[in-house]
């Protein structure tokens, strides 16, 4: 057995483990004193309260008084129904014919899921030994029929009896009440405490009702002029409650429209939000078109920037310059790193480095002379490297023409002399070399005639190149649109037939310091040759751009 409540293990007490046959029958069902019969409380009829009804047709006298029957009566009339209604089980035991036993017993071991099995005593299993007097009544008979309390044909319980009869007794006890038994002493000890409590709130109940009916029983009737004050009254509630009822109804409308404006309102707000959705989606989408444009106006801004200061670069670059640098290392002048000049044996200069320096030089000419439009008079310059030479032309005229010749000779790229300019004229081409081989005799002066010669042709060729630079200097200075007087361009030393400087261009001339001072003087010439074209290249440029 366990505790209905906390489920808690429970010890039954001796009294009901060892309950008689008899005592039994009278806690679980009705003893009949006429006949001597106890009829289980099962078999009685069960009220809508769930309370057993005693049959009409019995004539046994009631354990109970007849005005508590009739209070009973009457209060089952009104009664709802029952909270807890329970039906008692029948009794696997009972008095009466064998079939019912038997059909009690198995109702009882249906019913309940605690009997799954069944208690067999010695005698079912094993014979019963037989009496001297020939009858098999069990020695526990004479016992039986000893005690007068027992009643007939009452064997001893066995272990399942005693389960069967304890719980259909706490069956019982349930049954005819709300709550489930058995249950330990904490519990009982709570369960008092709350019936304690409901009692102390039923008497508190009751004295109020008392105290109510008492002041009810006391208090006189209300007079004719305070029932025409409450009548009054009540009429006023009344139409108060009519005019509440009327500003309800008109409030109720209100809220109706107000309802509908709200759902109108509503409608224009989500109309305004799609909209808002669809601006602002367009605007993103312009500002996502004006990003990229605005990047590509950076890129061609930037790319713009770039070229910009890339053509200014390349403006200032003189490519002149680049190719042709001209310098001085000590007494020397230097093209391109190159040495032109000899002197003593200290600083004695190869030939190999002197024809490549002439040979240099013979291309700046050329450069210059091409980029200025100029055509050199009797002379074609052939930069060959180390082996670079000038092509002479002598032409053979009368004397008159020759005088004639002479008196008009201008600075013009049209004026030189050509080999096909008349069927008249012989021309004579001389090669005059502007290298020298090493082999030579440094005391055989008079073995450098052929270079001599090309040196005194190169520095002429600077000369008729200058006067072509002065000449177009003068004119540019001259033009209506120079807003300021500029002085002729000029070579910043002078030339006349071989000297330059009056210094004599020729090796075999003087000593190798003047002819290394010459050379010097020329390439400083071809320098400022090199500038002016150089000048002229950039102003064109500029007039380009503009």
């Amino acid at each position: 057995m366990n505790c209905q409540k906390c489920r808690t293990p429970l010890k039954l007490d001796s009294s009901l483990q060892d309950l008689h046959y008899s005592a039994l029958k009278l806690l679980t069902g009705r003893y009949r004193p006429a006949t001597g019969l106890v009829t289980p409380l099962a078999n009685d009829k069960v009220g809508s309260s769930g309370h057993s009804v005693e049959p009409t047709t019995s004539t046994s006298r009631t354990p109970y008084p007849q005005e508590r029957r009739e209070l009973y009566d009457k209060v089952s009339q009104d009664a709802s129904s029952p909270t807890f209604k329970r039906v008692i089980p029948p009794a696997r035991h009972g008095v009466g014919s064998q079939p019912a036993m038997a059909a009690s017993t198995k109702a009882g071991l249906k019913d309940n899921p605690a009997m799954s099995f069944v208690m067999l005593t010695d005698s079912q299993v094993v014979p019963l030994p037989a009496t001297t007097n020939g009858s098999s009544k069990p020695p526990n008979s004479d016992k039986e029929s000893q005690n007068g309390d027992a009643s007939p044909g009452a064997e001893s319980p066995t272990l399942s009896q005693q389960i069967e009869s304890s719980t259909r007794l706490f069956e019982i006890l349930s049954a005819r009440s709300d709550i489930d038994h058995p249950i330990c002493t904490e519990c009982t000890e709570l369960l008092l405490t709350q019936l304690q409590n409901r009692l102390s709130s039923a008497q508190k109940e009751r004295d109020t009702y008392i105290s109510f009916l008492k002041t009810l029983n006391t208090t006189s009737a209300p007079s004719p002029s305070s029932i025409q004050k409450a009548q009054k009254s009540l009429s006023e509630a009344r139409t108060a409650e009519e005019k509440a009822f009327a500003d309800l109804l008109a409030l109720e409308k209100e809220k109706e429209n107000l309802d509908a404006e709200i759902a109108a309102l509503e409608a224009e707000s989500l109309a305004l939000d799609a909209e808002e959705q669809d601006f602002w989606r367009e605007r993103n989408a312009f500002a996502l078109t004006l990003s990229e444009f605005q990047n590509e106006r950076d890129a061609l801004n930037a790319a713009y920037e770039h070229d910009a200061q890339q053509l200014e670069r390349l403006q200032r670059t003189n490519v002149y310059n680049d190719c042709f640098c001209i310098s001085h290392d000590g007494p020397f002048g230097t093209i391109n790193g190159l040495r032109l000049g000899r002197l003593p044996p200290p600083q004695n200069i190869e030939w190999p480095e002197i024809n490549a320096a002439l040979g240099t030089t013979a291309l700046l000419l050329v450069t210059v002379a091409e980029k200025l439009g100029f055509d050199f008079r009797g002379y074609r310059i052939k930069p060959l490297g180390s082996t670079s030479h000038i092509e002479k032309f002598e032409m053979a005229f009368s004397a008159a023409t020759a005088s004639q010749a002479s008196s008009t000779a201008t600075i013009t790229p049209s004026a030189h002399a050509s080999p096909t300019n008349s069927s008249t004229q012989n021309t004579k081409t001389t090669s005059l070399d502007l290298f020298s081989s090493g082999d030579l005799p440094l005391g055989g002066r008079f073995l450098h005639r052929r270079l001599d010669a090309g040196m005194v042709t190169l520095l002429d060729c600077i000369r008729q190149l200058g006067e072509f630079v002065e000449a177009n200097s003068q004119s540019s200075s001259s033009s209506p649109n120079q807003t300021a007087a500029t002085a002729p361009v000029k070579l910043p030393y002078r030339i006349h037939k071989d000297k330059i400087n009056d210094v004599s261009i020729r090796l075999g001339a003087g000593t190798d310091m003047t002819w290394t001072r010459a050379c010097k003087y020329t390439l400083t010439c071809c320098k400022f040759l090199l500038a002016f074209a150089s000048n002229v290249g950039a102003a064109g440029g500029r007039k380009r751009g503009e």
